[in-house]
């Protein structure tokens, strides 16, 4: 009989040492161990200073209006652990979670991993057993080291940069802002939340060549229309109805999640944007 996922959880918190233990060499041994390879046909990693788990929200509320199969993986949890690991709109159940444990634990050897690395893990796995179209990954502290980062990214998306973690990301916004541009990927789409964001977004963007996508540069929102906003790029524009998610930001939020699905190869409609 197996474990209860409390059980395992308490053991988890307790095993590693660090809390916090930034680096993929340990993720990368036992991701290749358990022989998995992309969650999904598309990955959306979403890293950033504030907005990511809106922005999280947005995507895949979107993507589900279109008929997709979602997973999504974020973190901290509010109420239960089982928050952490979202397919098809579903929260993933006890057993399925302890059953991915089971699997990283006869996988990992002597290989240390913390909580959140078995975590990532786990979702990693059961999104690749689950028949997904998108995986959409939440970036836990920083981007270039973080444990979501062992998994390439079609689109990655960097919300805002601004002070965070600084005793792990460094103390100014251009050191913090290379950390988390760390995500992209060369010739991939990078979407840009922020204004003007830190030149070290833009430098390392450039050196590996992802392609830039920037708000009020290559995609706007103008929240004055009547009853709603617009979503607006060259050759495109929508009209949409406010946010369910009630803040100024959030308008923000959804303009990103909306760049960052129309930068990835997926189809969808305007009546999912509007849905969503």
């Amino acid at each position: 009989m197996s474990e209860p996922l409390s059980d395992w959880l308490a053991r988890l918190e307790a095993r590693h040492p660090r809390a916090i233990d930034l680096g993929l060499d340990r993720i990368r041994e036992v991701h290749s161990r358990l022989g998995l390879a992309q969650p999904a046909p598309v990955v959306i990693t979403v890293g950033g200073t504030n907005g990511k788990g809106s922005t999280v929200a947005f995507i895949e509320a979107i993507a589900r209006a279109q008929g997709l199969c979602v997973g999504a993986y974020t973190s901290p949890h509010l109420l239960q652990y089982n928050e952490r690991i979202r397919i098809d709109g579903r929260d993933a159940d006890d057993d399925a979670i302890v059953r991915a444990f089971e699997a990283i634990e006869a996988a990992r050897g002597d290989t240390g991993l913390t909580y959140f690395e078995v975590g990532t893990l786990a979702a990693l796995w059961l999104f690749e057993h689950a028949g997904l179209d998108l995986a959409i990954l939440e970036v836990g502290l920083g981007g270039r080291l973080d444990a979501t980062n062992v998994v390439d990214a079609d689109v990655a998306v960097i919300t805002t940069v601004d002070l965070d973690h600084t005793d792990w990301l460094g103390s100014d916004v251009e050191t913090i802002g290379f950390e988390k541009a760390g995500i992209a990927r060369a010739w991939k789409p990078l979407v840009l939340g922020d204004d003007d964001p830190p030149s070290s977004v833009l430098r390392h963007a450039y050196a590996i060549g992802a392609q830039a996508v920037r708000i009020g540069c290559d995609f706007f929102f103008d929240p004055d229309t009547v009853d709603g906003w617009r979503w607006r790029e060259v050759g495109f524009e929508i009209d949409l109805p406010m946010p369910g998610l009630a803040a100024p930001s959030q308008l923000r939020n959804a303009a990103v999640a909306i760049a960052a699905l129309r930068a990835s190869s997926l189809a969808i409609g305007d009546s999912a944007l509007r849905e969503g």
